[in-house]
């Protein structure tokens, strides 16, 4: 028996490690990854960067670098992989660059998993400082070992440092014949100017929820799940635009049909907080005025999962789009799906720049109550019933109108005299426009009673304060003192300008006062166009402090001060007869 151990030759495989696991049994592959496009034509939704990029080939136009820009899962990696496979392409037919890449050429396969040894990748996430790209720049002076072109693919390049950014620039600008840059982000606004402009710059765009529902139903069909047409459609909505979501939450819907077909309240269900969508069919029911249903929708994603000031800034990213879709057209590049521009753009025709406005301020309030809250939830709902009673008030311009059409129409308004007399004002009530000029504030009367002549009235603020004293209205009277600023004041009219923190229904309170003592109608007006003259408070300061400066000029108080170094005068005492306003005060109170 020979005992000689057999000999082995070079292609003998050895010995099996058990590394070489049948391809069956590799493992369940992701659909995002499993119909990743593999040809340029299996894009989907970015016909203009093909167009593009066919021309170019077609001309040998070929950029040394390309910006590929967009969010996640719109296909900014793949597109790249193809870009490189292009650039490369190889078959016993065609040696030239070619944006036609079937069949496979020598290098595809290798680029396409990511493995291609001229084909760098590099995640800027994960390798942001300026090491990292002395690397790329030191291999960039050597030629490709099998291909035609060294490709460097990098993702995420905005989170480059600015060392890092700089580093690249020289290079990108000028690189080697044989050296192709790719970069993919999702912030483009955070890369610099500099390096932008050194590049090709794609933008892919969100995919429309038609083509990406149809994409899903193929998919699905490939697989063999049953999923009903509008529960696609719900994915495609949750998505957003992004293929690689739209692909994940397919896998997630694929398993909730072991028992049968998957229905679209299933799928309606497994998303919970991913249908964006239907903080959409939350602002809907709130700008129509149907408060129950406003209130239903936010209680159902809140029961499944939704965070109130997340579903709150939701709302107020759909009132800006809808601002703008009102200000520049549905043409807008609001980076939404065609249909949520439609629903966008109903919302815009019903509702004025001032509303929009109007609405965006109390969602931002709301926004800071939600954070602010003990219940968050509390406090999401009742932004939402105050954002649908906004929309039902009318805008300021139509409010001055109806006030001024109203007035008109008023009764009781009194008719114009040829004399020089008050000019009538409109009816106002204790609330008007804030946006007009002036808020007019009269008291009520009734339509038989005529107006009583405006004899004994008030001619003057003071006259007023003073009458004021005679029957105890103390919150008044103060009030009046502090904060009204006299603009005009006549008989039966005063028009002042509000001080600062003036009591919004201060004009209504005099009015009111007026109309009781003199038994006529006043027309009481804030307004601040105009700059009025000082409070009665600010004045009787005035003239204390003037006083205090006359007393101290007067010869016998400086000799006083003079004998009592230190010495200050602390307060006057005015005499109890009225004297002439330039003689001595009787006495002085001083203090050393």
């Amino acid at each position: 028996m020979d005992d000689t151990p057999e000999q082995m030759t070079d292609t003998d495989p050895g010995p099996s490690l058990g590394l070489d696991l049948p391809e069956d049994n590799a493992g369940y592959q992701v659909l995002a990854r499993k119909y990743r496009p593999t040809r340029f034509e299996d894009l989907i939704g970015q016909e203009a960067m093909v167009r593009t990029l066919t021309n170019a080939f077609k001309t040998g136009r070929i950029a040394h670098a390309y910006m590929l820009t967009g969010v996640r899962g719109v296909g900014k990696t793949t597109t790249a992989r193809l870009i490189a496979r292009a650039l490369n392409y190889l078959t016993d037919k065609v040696d030239e660059p070619s944006i036609k890449l079937d069949p496979p050429g020598a290098h595809c396969e290798a680029i396409q998993k990511g493995n291609h040894v001229d084909v760098m990748e590099m995640d800027a996430a994960s390798r942001t400082g300026v090491g990292d790209i002395r690397e790329i720049l030191e291999g960039v002076r050597y030629a490709p070992v099998s291909a035609r072109y060294k490709v460097y693919v990098i993702d995420e390049v905005h989170m480059l440092s600015n060392s890092a950014f700089n580093a690249l620039l020289k290079t990108l600008e000028e690189p080697p014949p044989h050296v192709k840059f790719i970069f993919a982000t999702t912030e483009i606004r955070k890369v610099p100017v500099t390096v932008l402009s050194r590049c090709q710059r794609f933008d892919l765009k969100r995919v429309d929820r038609d083509v990406l529902t149809g994409h899903l139903a193929n998919i699905a069909k490939k697989e063999g799940a049953d999923i009903e047409t509008d529960g696609l459609a719900l994915i495609a909505r949750a998505a957003e635009g992004s293929v690689r979501d739209a692909l994940s939450l397919l896998d997630q819907a694929i398993v909730q049909g072991e028992a049968g077909p998957v229905s679209a309240l299933q799928v309606r269900d497994m998303l919970g907080l991913a249908d964006r969508a239907r903080v959409l069919d939350l602002l809907e029911a709130a700008l129509s005025g149907d408060h129950a249903k406003a209130l239903s929708e936010i209680a159902s994603l809140y029961d499944s999962g939704g965070e109130p000031a997340i579903i709150t800034r939701d709302c107020l990213d759909y009132v800006h789009a809808v601002t703008r879709i009102k200000a520049a057209g549905p043409e807008t590049d609001l980076a939404e799906a065609k249909e949520t521009v439609a629903r966008l753009a109903a919302l815009a025709d019903n509702l004025s720049i001032a509303q929009l406005t109007r609405l965006w301020k109390i969602l931002l309030t709301g926004l800071e109550d939600v954070r602010r809250a003990p219940d968050p939830l509390t406090a999401a709902e009742m932004t939402l019933l105050r954002l649908g009673s906004a929309v039902s008030l009318p805008s300021p311009e139509d409010a001055a109108k109806m006030l001024r059409e109203g007035g008109e129409a008023a009764p009781s308004a009194p008719k114009p005299d040829p004399a020089p007399q008050p000019e009538p004002a409109p009816v106002a009530q204790a609330e008007a426009a804030p946006a007009k000029p002036a808020q007019v504030a009269r008291a009520e009367t009734s339509p038989a009673e005529p107006s009583a002549p405006l004899e004994n009235s008030p001619q003057s603020l003071d006259d007023l304060y003073e009458a004021m004293a005679e029957r105890a209205d103390a919150h008044l009277r103060s009030d009046l003192m502090r904060f009204v600023r006299p603009i005009s004041f006549k008989p039966g009219k005063i028009v002042f300008e509000p001080a600062e923190h003036a009591p919004p229904d201060l004009a209504q309170r005099l009015a009111k006062w007026l109309q009781d003592r003199t038994g006529s109608t006043w027309a009481v007006m804030p307004t601040h166009d105009s700059r009025g003259g000082e409070t009665l408070r600010e004045r009787q300061k005035r003239e204390e402090r003037e006083h205090l400066e006359r007393v101290a000029r007067d010869p016998a108080v400086a000799r006083a001060l003079h004998l009592f170094p230190g010495a200050e005068i602390v307060s006057v005492t005015k005499p109890t007869k009225p004297e002439a306003e330039d003689e001595t005060p009787t006495s002085a109170k001083g203090q050393t």
